[in-house]
């Protein structure tokens, strides 16, 4: 963990996943507490757009009927549909004007939880000079995972951006980062001193040490500590 905020610059993309009012608290498909990034992801919105990097946007927008919805046969409820208050973007979200937006999940065939998944989101990076992109937002264990994954299968360098992403299931987000550090991905820790809840010593363990305790093993268990 860095002391310094990562710089960011013209062949950077910020990309902001899904963040919508249905997978918030009172959603149709909320993640437990999603809502919570919106201030994260504020903080790196305008860190890039003082420093001229990109800034995406995705979003699910699906049809009534599709096919991942719990009443065509899929394991979803109802969610995020097309026009609806529950797919539109959180309103403090503080979205430039001029972010691009992604729709997926638009195909009635087929779920795309990629913000690259048949979008055309790599081509559109790669024409303007981009290398890098940094991921944030909901669910860390689904979407973004996804997002992350194809992004560097695309080409690009990850910065999966772990304070400002949440999972539907804590267990299965704790793998995604993992799969994201596998596939070569940078996992960003920093900004952390206004969340003193986090684990400074192994932060994929969020409730065991807190900052203002030593820096010693963490309280998860294996160590002993209680």
């Amino acid at each position: 963990m860095s002391d310094q905020p990562i710089e960011m610059n013209k062949t950077d993309a910020l990309i902001i996943v899904d963040v919508q009012n249905d997978f918030c608290t009172g959603g149709k498909l909320a993640v437990e507490g999603g809502e919570q990034v919106v201030p994260v992801l504020n903080r790196w919105i305008r860190q890039a757009v003082s420093q001229n990097a990109t800034v995406i946007a995705s979003k699910v927008w699906h049809p009534l009927q599709h096919i991942s919805f719990d009443t065509q046969g899929g394991p979803w409820p109802v969610h995020c549909v097309q026009e609806t208050t529950g797919a539109a973007f959180r309103t403090d979200l503080e979205l430039p004007a001029t972010a691009p937006v992604v729709t997926k999940g638009v195909r009635l065939d087929k779920d795309q939880h990629s913000a690259f998944d048949n979008t055309g989101l790599a081509v559109f990076l790669e024409k303007k000079g981009i290398k890098r992109v940094f991921i944030g937002g909901l669910a860390l264990d689904v979407c973004v995972l996804a997002t992350a994954l194809d992004a560097q299968k695309a080409g690009f360098e990850v910065v999966l951006l772990r304070e400002a992403t949440l999972p539907v299931d804590k267990e299965k987000g704790e793998t995604a980062v993992e799969k994201v550090k596998q596939a070569g991905g940078i996992i960003n820790y920093d900004d952390l001193s206004d969340h003193p809840d986090y684990c400074t010593t192994s932060p994929e363990f969020a409730e065991h040490a807190r900052m203002d305790e030593s820096q010693d093993a963490c309280d998860d268990g294996r160590s002993g500590k209680i």
